[in-house]
């Protein structure tokens, strides 16, 4: 700009190149959602997931709730099965078989069950809300050893610690 206010064409153009960007942007986006089965989680819960996955909820083996979107660890658990179904499924040869058995049958495991996030929901119950896992703070230095901190040159950032449980 200038100093009396008026834009300038390099602030045009800026503008201009901002805005390319955006729609850009927006392409990927859209290009993205489109090469997607399903577009959200909320439309792989209630268009595959609820439908495949059939089990009973009347004898306390299983637990479901159905305002599943209610509860953070299975949001959390639902969209990572979404988000591996995704890229899973473009695989047509080992693509569905390492998603049931490395993904949802350990996630469904866990939401399912007696003592799952669903614990105090039921068919018969309905929703009931849950409470965090209790926590305090921990005491100072806890985690000053080299194997709580994460470094930029770490050359395994992604290798769990495996620290003993003792």
């Amino acid at each position: 700009m200038t100093s009396e206010g008026h834009r300038t064409a390099t602030d045009e153009q800026d503008l201009t190149d901002e805005q390319d960007l955006t729609d850009e942007q927006t392409i990927k986006d859209d290009e993205r959602r489109a090469t997607l089965v399903f577009p959200s989680v909320e439309a792989f819960v209630t268009e595959y997931v609820v439908h495949l996955v059939q089990r009973r909820t009347d004898d306390g083996s299983h637990v479901w709730c159905p305002s599943w979107w209610a509860h953070a660890e299975a949001i959390a658990r639902l969209t990572a099965l979404w988000r591996a179904f995704e890229y899973l499924s473009r695989d047509s040869a080992l693509g569905m078989t390492n998603w049931w058995l490395h993904h949802a049958d350990p996630h469904l495991a866990v939401l399912l069950s007696p003592y799952g996030p669903f614990h105090a929901c039921g068919s018969d119950l309905g929703h009931q809300n849950t409470h965090p896992l209790p926590v305090y703070p921990a005491p100072p230095g806890t985690f000053d050893h080299p194997a709580f901190v994460l470094r930029d040159d770490d050359p395994f950032p992604d290798t769990p610690l495996n620290l003993p449980t003792s």
